[in-house]
C-alpha cells in the first residue's frame, strides 16, 4: 500500500510562489476570494490552483477591480458560464481597462519623446 502524498502547500509557500505576502492571502480569504482547507492543527492548506488564482487577483487589483468585482468573476472562471449581469460587468470592466491602457499609452509616448530629446544632452 503506497502512502498518499500531500499535494497542498502552506501559506508561506503559496505567498512565495505567487509573489505576495501571507497577509495578502489572509485578506483574500477574508474577502471570500480564496478558500483554503484547514489541516487538523488548523493550518491553512492550498492546492496548486491557488497560485494562478492569486496571480489573477493581483492582475485584477492592478487593473482597478475591487474584491467584490473579482468575487463576481470567480464563478465565471470555475464553470466557464456567465449570466447576463456577469457579462455586462465583464464588458464594463474591459472597457474601463481599455480606456486606461489608451491613456497610459499616450503617457508612455510622451515619456519616450522626452527621453529621446534629452538623451543627447550631457549630464
Amino acid at each position: 500500500m503506497s502512502a498518499q502524498t500531500d499535494t497542498t502547500m502552506r501559506i508561506g509557500e503559496l505567498a512565495r510562489r505567487a509573489g505576495v505576502s501571507a497577509r495578502a492571502l489572509r485578506y483574500y480569504e477574508e474577502q471570500g476570494l480564496l478558500r483554503p482547507v484547514r489541516s487538523e492543527s488548523g493550518q491553512r492548506r492550498y492546492d496548486e490552483s491557488a497560485v494562478e488564482y492569486v496571480r489573477f487577483f493581483q492582475e485584477m487589483f492592478a487593473a482597478g477591480l475591487t474584491s467584490t468585482n473579482i468575487a463576481q468573476l470567480l464563478p465565471c472562471m470555475a464553470v466557464g458560464h456567465t449570466d447576463a449581469e456577469q457579462r455586462a460587468m465583464l464588458r464594463r470592466q474591459r472597457e474601463r481597462i481599455a480606456e486606461r491602457v489608451a491613456t497610459l499609452t499616450v503617457a508612455l509616448g510622451r515619456l519616450d519623446r522626452i527621453i529621446a530629446v534629452t538623451d543627447g544632452h550631457p549630464d
